[in-house]
């Protein structure tokens, strides 16, 4: 790339990462002051909903019964649908019980290590792909958390991320079944299968695009028979969605990341930069992978930074592990940089 434009990405970066470990605290403050004011104004945590609503369509009640009358009793909204999960997590706990999705979390866990060494052999360095493999494993470590079986957007998350790996291989196919269960989980991953069709588009091919448009075709479907199952429980005085207009900007998906991360036991001063290099490191991988990769990333923190509310931070569990996979390419992203300035301005072409 021309000097000024690696010049640029690298202000860019330094920029980004400085004031990221200085967001990250004014964000932490917002958010706790935010807690303490919902606590005050008598509203109750999510997880204490869907622990609610687990256990009683474990005991043989209606999903959509049970998960209404829990919106109004939390003093949740539930128009438009999407303030109501999918059933997805519900019916699933109801069959095999809590213990089975940790069993499950900790599968997809070391799915995704095995997945991401598997995926970059072409692609990256033997470093690379042993970087990987640590950073999948440290951020995915949110498998093991506690509330990880009432967590839609961290389970979903593990899906995803293991579909992302699978789909630079052969195995693109079981990776793209495996994005359907994220999505059925949580609908707030469906722009990962709209990035998919894009860069399988570019790409060229044929039978791939048909595949993850027809997966997407399979997910709408899905989606259009919950919005009438939840239209059919609500209730005339049920409360509506205030809407998604927060526009806070950056700093509130970079503490989403952070949040949902291990990154949030480290000083501000480190986990501010460890936040913004994996967008970078994604972006100098480069090829289709790469591609897939930061357009999704790129994508959802542009969106959460415009649509989310202070209290969606927790959106950002879709992430996991697979954007800190990012953090492997981040040396290759920084020797690209020092390349392009050690250019002269007038190279001359060598014989």
């Amino acid at each position: 790339m021309p000097r000024w434009l690696a010049a640029a990405i690298a202000a860019l970066i330094i920029a980004a990462s400085a004031w990221n470990a200085w967001a990250l605290e004014v964000r932490d403050t917002a958010h706790t002051s935010d807690i303490a004011q919902r606590l005050d104004r008598g509203e109750k945590i999510d997880m204490d909903l869907y622990r609610q609503v687990h256990a009683q369509v474990a005991a043989g009640q209606d999903y959509y019964a049970v998960a209404t009358a829990g919106n109004r009793e939390f003093t949740f909204p539930t128009k438009p649908f999407v303030t109501v999960r999918t059933p997805v997590l519900a019916w699933t706990s109801a069959l095999w019980g809590e213990w089975g999705w940790r069993v499950a979390a900790a599968l997809l866990w070391s799915a995704n290590i095995a997945a991401w060494f598997l995926a970059l052999g072409p692609l990256a360095s033997g470093r690379e792909r042993d970087a990987a493999m640590v950073l999948s494993a440290l951020f995915g470590a949110v498998a093991f958390i506690p509330i990880i079986p009432y967590s839609h957007e961290c389970l979903a998350g593990l899906f995803v991320s293991l579909a992302l790996a699978l789909s630079a291989t052969r195995w693109w196919v079981a990776g793209l079944v495996l994005a359907v269960i994220g999505v059925a989980i949580r609908e707030l991953a469906m722009p990962f299968l709209f990035a998919w069709a894009a860069i399988a588009l570019v790409a060229g091919h044929r039978r791939e695009p048909a595949a993850v448009f027809a997966a997407i075709a399979l997910v709408v479907a899905g989606l259009w028979l919950h919005a009438n199952a939840v239209d059919a429980a609500r209730l005339p005085g049920d409360m509506t969605s205030p809407g998604w207009k927060g526009l806070f900007g950056p700093s509130l998906p970079l503490y989403g990341i952070h949040i949902t991360t291990l990154l949030q036991v480290l000083p501000s001063w480190l986990a501010g930069p460890l936040g913004v290099l994996p967008l970078l490191g994604w972006a100098a991988l480069g090829g289709r992978l790469g591609a897939f990769a930061t357009l999704w990333f790129a994508g959802f923190i542009f969106a959460v930074a415009v649509f989310a509310r202070q209290e969606n931070f927790y959106w950002m569990g879709l992430f996991v592990p697979a954007y800190g996979v990012g953090l492997a390419f981040v040396p290759r992203a920084f020797g690209d940089l020092a390349a392009s300035f050690r250019q002269t301005a007038s190279a001359s072409p060598t014989t």
